[in-house]
């Protein structure tokens, strides 16, 4: 090809379309990241840590690589044949991503997300990456314009790299599913080098590989089938979206029948569908020991829904319930799979937010919000914990679930409570567990906090009932205060210092492996 032909208008604008599209679709790859590996390793700090630096190594050793090709084939055939490649290998991440997963999985949470995301992403990033210093050989006309095509070029590309981001945020993981969008990224890519060598070569065959996206793609089946144990196992309802990958999913046994949601892998609670009474004992241990430390409230309010099952028993007490979430997806499944209903309001925003914006005051304020395996640091620092206590009444009370230590590394959880403590006159720990018996001192820790003279409790067995499958954990210890020796060592966490997700890296493995053992593995890869 003649540098005549090379420096056509045609040929340029295809050029210029070129450093868009590649640069849109970097950052769907990498948006899309955390949606693969989150459901096994989390979407945690360490997940996200992983993307960005594979995702910068990747696109810095394809810029080198890329800038040696360009200087030695420059040609734009060589462009786009790794341009095919690249969407060849897009193609493959839904296919690859179960056995990949599951042989990094030994690996552990940090290493394991890291050489996951780094053998999927990884080599798709690195040829994407060679694009730009191939389009800049290209597309320059001699020395004279190097800088204005240069900062042309790499302003496009960054363009695109924004309006890829935004299309999967907003609109994509609305509307299709993350292999769908494998599958339309890959199909781009490869439309983008077809379509050149059909344009500018004359080469028809080449549309045969536009074949390739509707061979590999593979659409999702639903999920049913029979466990070792003889248990039914259906995924009944999935739904995807910016904050999330929610899944409701059935289990029968013989007349047991449950049903649980998941986020991104995370159990977020289940039932029994015989009387749609909680299968999980936190929600108890939130209830009761609320009321039993104001048993005269008549509001509440909860952050984070769930699948809604401490609102709804609220309630049924008589207790109107206020509730706040971030993601609408959830709240609509809560209503249509769970049987959620409240006679208050049901926000969708950020809790932060809310607590800011709102004059409300309450009886009751339940913490029970989870992003990916912890809390988010946000809720957990002594500015956040003391605009709820701004937001109760007088005698009123806060709970908080979290997921803490408290026999190996207790700093964090040990933290959590010394910045309660900070920001309440009173602020305890109510294990949902029985910690002599526990191998690890791992598991739910209801934290109580309020203001004024600490507060004797009373059961009330009339209204504190449980389902049978939890009844004897709950009432087991429900009550039980455990504090921390003296000299644990703790911090006040607060807005400009808050290392949860660091410190705790161990629980959330710990947490993860804990899924990965009961949640069958087909739930967790659809």
């Amino acid at each position: 090809m003649t540098d005549e032909r090379i420096n056509s208008r045609g040929l340029l604008a295809y050029l210029l379309f070129t450093a868009v599209l590649s640069g849109a679709l970097v950052m769907v790859i990498q948006v899309l990241g955390s949606r693969v590996v989150g459901p096994f390793f989390g979407v945690s700090l360490f997940v996200w840590t992983s993307l960005i630096t594979v995702t910068l190594l990747a696109l810095a050793i394809g810029y080198a690589v890329g800038g040696l090709l360009a200087d030695r084939f420059q040609r734009p055939e060589y462009l786009f044949g790794i341009i095919l490649f690249a969407g060849l290998l897009v193609l493959l991440i839904p296919i690859l991503k179960g056995p990949i997963l599951k042989a990094c999985l030994p690996l552990g949470l940090r290493t394991g997300a890291f050489a996951s995301t780094l053998i999927l992403f990884g080599p798709v990033l690195l040829l994407l990456g060679c694009v730009s210093p191939y389009l800049v050989k290209l597309a320059t006309n001699g020395l004279k314009n190097l800088g204005r095509t240069v900062g042309g070029l790499y302003a496009l590309s960054t363009i695109g790299s924004t309006v890829g981001t935004v299309l999967t945020g907003f609109v994509l993981i609305a509307y299709f599913s993350v292999d769908q969008i494998f599958a339309l990224s890959g199909g781009l890519l490869m439309a983008l080098a077809a379509f050149y060598f059909v344009i500018f070569q004359r080469r028809w065959w080449v549309l045969l590989v536009l074949v390739l996206p509707f061979l590999l793609y593979q659409p999702q089946q639903p999920v049913s089938k029979i466990g070792a144990d003889g248990t039914k196992i259906d995924l009944v309802h999935r739904e995807d979206n910016f904050y999330g990958d929610v899944k409701v999913v059935d289990y029968s046994y013989g007349k047991k029948h449950y049903r649980e949601m998941l986020i991104d892998g995370m159990i977020q609670g289940g039932i029994d569908l015989a009387d749609n009474e909680s299968i999980y004992e936190y929600n108890y241990f939130i209830q009761f020991l609320t009321y039993m430390l104001a048993p005269e409230g008549k509001r509440c309010l909860v952050i984070g829904l769930g699948l809604g099952a401490i609102p709804t028993w609220y309630e049924k007490q008589g207790i109107k319930c206020d509730v706040v979430d971030i993601n609408p997806a959830v709240a609509n499944i809560a209503r249509d799979y769970f049987n959620f209903k409240i006679s208050g309001d049901m926000v969708i925003e950020d809790a932060r937010y809310y607590l800011s914006s709102t004059d409300r005051r309450y009886d009751y304020i339940v913490l029970d919000v989870f992003s990916g395996d912890i809390t988010p640091a946000h809720l957990l620092s002594v500015e956040a914990l003391s605009l709820i206590r701004e937001r109760l009444l007088p005698g009123g009370v806060l709970a908080v679930n979290l997921i803490g230590s408290l026999q190996k590394e207790t700093f964090m959880t040990a933290s959590v409570v010394k910045t309660l403590q900070t920001a309440f006159d009173v602020a305890e720990a109510y294990p949902a567990f029985d910690v002599k018996t526990s191998p690890n001192g791992v598991g739910n820790i209801i934290l109580m906090a309020y203001q004024g003279e600490r507060r004797t409790m009373q059961i009330d067995h009339a209204r504190f009932k449980s389902h049978a499958i939890v009844r004897e954990q709950v009432f087991g210890v429900l009550g039980k205060r455990f504090e921390f020796p003296a000299d644990t060592k703790a911090m006040v966490l607060t807005d400009a210092y808050n290392p949860v997700d660091f410190f705790d890296g161990w629980l959330r493995e710990m947490v993860r492996k804990s899924i990965l053992k009961t949640t069958d593995w087909d739930i967790l890869i659809s």
